[in-house]
């Protein structure tokens, strides 16, 4: 005899329709289903009988909820990660409260957020770049010590230069200059606010790096090689990795890129890709054949129908989209398998470079792939173009001839 239908009752019980085409919709199967639903009548229950509604699911009351669920010795004990699913299909519809910050609350989160309003209404930033101008902001206010808005009246040049000194030197130059950039923003905002008494974004020094002073670091052909046998071509996920990377090693994308590729950027006729880069660039790149055969192996054989618009996705639930650093976090799972250095995405992007110029191509050429803004920053790949450099190289002075 079956299990007997799960009923739901209680301040949850209106949403359970809800929650199973959610679930559906993102690959879970019906024995998924049927547990998270069991688990939101379990829920349901514990809310109503202490008068709550699905309001009361804080991050708090869920391990109460959870831990109490546990201690009655049910066969199938739950964590916090099991029950995301339910958590977050019921954030999603405005039914439970967002998740609290971690570790800091109060006066410091209602900074960040009045600077999130900010960025997003009179800075217009995207949602890409502004957990990370806050994750900063927040870090410097809780060095800080902030307790209130009258602690900033006091904030002076030298505070600012103390608090990049310790920062700086456990990061590397590129990542200490991109935090300079995103202090000077908060410093702006808490001075156009009336925050601070003087314009202090101007006193934050610049970070010491000096541009084509190293050798692009690229990936050898025979690692590329292995990196792309490593993908099991007879699994789904080995065949959405392997098209992913060839995409990174052929035409050089960036991790990002990869991402946000749509079915609709592939023009099958012509055989190209429309590709979505920086500041809202769009470009046109040639679909080679061996790529054009990978991603049409991957929809056909690999691809959850009817998930999103996005060309690359999960393969297990919750179905979605990959993200950008997915993208780069499937490269890396790739070096683990086949016993590569671990490397990022980006690195492949200078593999796909410096093949273009041992292939012969120009310097012109490698730029108009990796769709560079300036010819200054394709000029790196010089160094590696030993052919190239040859052909300009001047007797030194007062040498042999």
């Amino acid at each position: 005899m079956g299990r007997r239908k799960m009923q739901v009752a209680g301040p949850l019980a209106p949403y359970v329709d809800g929650l199973k085409a959610d679930l559906v919709g993102r690959g879970y199967g019906s024995e998924s289903v049927s547990e998270l639903v069991r688990l939101m009548a379990h829920a349901s229950r514990w809310l109503a009988d202490r008068g709550l509604d699905g309001d009361g699911l804080t991050a708090i009351r869920t391990e109460q909820f959870l831990r109490a669920r546990n201690e009655e010795g049910r066969r199938r004990r739950v964590s916090t990660g099991g029950m995301a699913p339910l958590l977050d299909f019921l954030r999603r519809i405005g039914v439970a409260p967002p998740p609290e910050p971690i570790g800091v609350s109060g006066p410091v989160e209602s900074l960040i957020g009045r600077y999130e309003f900010y960025l997003v209404q009179e800075r217009g930033f995207s949602s890409a770049s502004l957990p990370h101008y806050l994750d900063d902001a927040r870090t410097f206010l809780v060095a800080r010590g902030f307790t209130g808005d009258a602690d900033l009246k006091s904030l002076s040049v030298t505070d600012v230069v103390d608090y990049l000194r310790s920062r700086c030197g456990r990061f590397s130059a590129g990542y200490a200059k991109s935090m300079t950039v995103r202090l000077r923003s908060l410093l702006r905002f808490l001075h156009v606010r009336g925050l601070i008494p003087n314009a202090l974004a101007a006193a934050v020094p610049s970070v010491a790096s000096w541009r084509l002073t190293e050798l692009p670091t690229g990936v050898g052909a025979a690692d590329v090689a292995r990196l792309l046998n490593s993908c099991d071509r007879d699994r789904p996920t080995g065949r959405r990795d392997y098209a992913v990377m060839l995409l990174l090693t052929r035409l050089g994308l960036r991790a990002g890129e990869v991402a946000v590729l749509r079915l609709t950027d592939i023009n099958w006729r012509t055989g190209e890709l429309t590709i979505h880069g920086k500041g809202n660039r769009e470009d046109l790149l040639p679909l080679p054949h061996d790529v054009g055969e990978a991603i049409a192996a991957w929809l056909l054989r690999g691809r959850p129908r009817g998930v999103c618009s996005t060309v690359f996705t999960r393969v297990l639930p919750p179905l979605g989209p990959l993200s950008g650093s997915a993208v780069s976090a499937l490269v890396r799972q790739a070096c683990r398998r086949c016993g590569v250095p671990p490397v990022g995405a980006h690195r492949l992007r200078h593999f796909a470079a410096t093949r273009m110029l041992r292939a012969g191509g120009s310097l012109a050429e490698v730029g108009q792939v990796l769709r560079h803004r300036s010819p200054a920053v394709t000029s790196i790949y010089a160094k590696v173009d030993r052919v190239a450099l040859s052909a300009v190289v001047q007797p030194w002075p007062g040498g042999a001839a």
